[in-house]
Parts: structure tokens; C-alpha cells; sequence
């Protein structure tokens, strides 16, 4: 089969090699799925750069979220067992961890349905307990991880305030259905934020790029307000002054989505079950900005490191597959 391989750490349009490979072997508890749609995520950038928080051995393959066709011909999403990511024709998953696919969904959709979803979903509810009337800031409104939040503070009854870089993402963050959008580039983010919640600020903001973002933040949250630290897509990992956190009495709450497959992973499937009842609502829908054929993959993955896209860029390893996902 072909597989995108990884054999030294690296920028991934530099490091990733496209290769025949042996498929994969399913061992006890594991199942063998084809590869439909494989979603790219920023970690799978910081794998290629061996700066993740996991990192499997050389060479490896990218990809931590697929949905794949099993055996017996079930649609089902999953996220691979490392070192044999998506971005290839088949991976193997745990069994235990293999969810069916939402039937309102394509396949590129439920590929990018599971760990951002997840990660807005178990942020906002069970990390900041986000409140319906509360003020949601987003930052990276635009992007994978920041749209699944704009959608997932709507449903949950929030006035979302998105904030995205340029005129097309802006663009892109209004039609997600934020209620305000900001402009990092031309805007004052703590003073538009402030003049949006009537000098209040945001009960609780979702932060996936850390180093400036997170500095504004801190001026901007409201009193017992909830800073969501997701992730540093910035680069810069923030070194925040606790003593400022007694001055409105905020939180800054962490959130690592793969401990709750170890810790709670009766958690991920209710979540799970949740998420696709507001797909079959209509009230979530991941914003599929460009399906990518496999020739494609590590430029692909390089754009997402880049920082240079909105919403999700899914790899189809299959003309056919992707013409019938489009159909659904």
C-alpha cells in the first residue's frame, strides 16, 4: 500500500516521503480499516517536527484521525495506532477506540469530526463549564480547532466572539456564525472585547495558539472568567504572571483530549453520541475548507503548520471514495 513515511524530524514538506509499504498487521483487540478520509491536524506537524507530546519512533507515518471502512463494511472513524498514522491506504485502530460514523456526515466530515470536536466540546463544557448567556472569545475562529469551538459555543446558547487574521478569514468566521468577528491584524483585540461585553470582557475564552493570544486574553477575560489553554499554534508557549489571575479572580484551565482515553474513556463515547446528534441537527458540521488527494498529503500538512488555512484540509486516498462522499 502507499504510506506517507517520516525518517527524520523535520519541516513536513521537507521530511514527508511517500512509499509502498506493507500494510499493517492487526494484533489482539485491533482492526484493520481502509482509509476513506484522513483529516490533517496541526499535531501531525509537530510529529513530523518530533515536537510533540508523543513521539513514536522513526520512521513513522502521520495522521491521527481517520474514517475508514472496516471488514464487514461499517463506516467508523478512529484515530490510529502510532507509529501507522492515516495519511496511507490502511491503519490499524483499537477496537475499544473505534467509533461508527455519523450518518449525517460525509466521509471527509467524520474525519474531521473526532478530535477537534472533542477537544472543543470537552473544553468548553467539562474544563470551563460554559454557560448559556456567557461570552465565548475564540481565538483562531477560522481554523479547525477554532471553528469546531464557534459551533459548539452556538449550540450551547453562547454570544461567540471569533477573533481570525485577514479579510477572507474574518469572512470565513462570520459565516461560521460568530456573533462578533475581530481582525488580529487590524483590531485591538482587548479593547474590542471590551467595548463588545460593555467593558465585562469574555466569560471564557478558547485559546489554541498561545504566546500573544494568551497575553490579550488575560486583559480581556472577565471576572471569574475561564482561560481554555488548548494549545500553542503560535510556537510560543506563554509564561503567564499567576499573581494577575487574583486580580479578577480568573482560571486558566488546561485541557490534553488524549488523557481522557486513558483516564474516562466512557467520556469519549458519550461525547461521541452527543457530537452526532447535533450532526444529525445540522447544529455541527466541520468546515471542510479543500479535499486533498494522497499525492498531495505533505504539502497539505505543511500549509496547516504554516498557519495558511481555514478550516480542515482532508486527505482521500481514493478517487472513487471521495466522488461517493461528495454525493452523500
Amino acid at each position: 500500500m502507499q504510506a506517507w513515511r517520516v525518517h527524520r524530524n523535520g519541516e513536513p514538506g521537507e521530511v514527508m516521503r511517500l512509499e509502498e509499504v506493507d500494510r499493517p498487521t492487526p494484533g489482539d483487540g485491533q482492526l484493520l480499516l481502509k482509509v476513506l478520509a484522513a483529516d490533517i491536524n496541526f499535531p501531525d506537524a509537530l510529529l513530523c517536527r518530533g515536537q510533540y507530546q508523543v513521539r513514536p519512533p522513526l520512521p513513522f507515518t502521520p495522521g491521527v484521525e481517520v474514517c475508514g471502512e472496516t471488514g464487514d463494511g461499517r463506516r467508523v472513524i478512529a484515530t490510529p495506532a502510532l507509529p501507522d498514522g492515516g495519511l496511507a491506504e490502511y491503519v490499524v485502530a483499537d477496537e475499544a477506540a473505534v467509533l461508527p460514523a455519523p450518518e449525517a456526515l460525509d466521509d471527509a466530515e467524520a474525519a474531521a469530526l473526532h478530535i477537534g470536536y472533542q477537544t472543543g466540546w470537552f473544553g468548553l463544557h467539562r474544563r470551563a463549564r460554559l454557560q448559556a448567556g456567557e461570552t465565548l472569545l475564540v481565538h483562531a475562529a477560522a481554523g479547525g480547532v477554532g471553528s469546531a469551538a464557534v459551533q459548539l459555543g452556538k449550540a450551547a446558547g453562547a454570544t461567540v466572539i471569533g477573533v481570525a487574521g485577514g479579510r477572507n478569514k474574518v469572512r470565513v468566521a462570520e459565516e461560521l456564525g460568530c456573533d462578533h468577528v475581530i481582525d488580529r491584524r487590524t483590531d485591538d483585540i482587548v479593547t474590542a472585547v471590551k467595548d463588545l461585553t460593555g467593558g465585562r470582557g469574555a466569560d471564557v475564552v478558547y485559546d489554541p495558539v498561545g504566546g500573544d493570544a494568551y497575553t490579550k486574553s488575560a486583559k480581556c477575560v472577565a471576572f471569574e472568567g475561564r482561560i481554555l489553554v488548548i494549545g500553542f499554534a503560535s510556537g510560543t508557549i506563554p509564561a503567564p504572571a499567576l499573581n494577575h489571575a487574583l486580580v479578577k479572580n480568573y482560571s486558566i484551565v488546561g485541557l490534553h483530549w488524549g488523557l481522557y482515553n486513558q483516564k474516562d474513556p466512557a467520556a469519549i463515547l458519550r461525547c461521541h453520541q452527543e457530537l452526532t446528534e447535533l450532526a444529525a441537527k445540522g447544529v455541527v458540521k466541520p468546515l471542510i475548507s479543500e479535499r486533498v488527494p494522497m499525492a498531495d498529503a505533505a504539502s497539505a500538512v505543511q500549509r496547516v503548520a504554516d498557519g495558511t488555512t481555514t478550516g480542515r484540509l482532508v486527505v482521500i486516498p481514493d478517487l472513487a471514495t471521495a466522488s461517493r462522499a461528495s454525493a452523500r
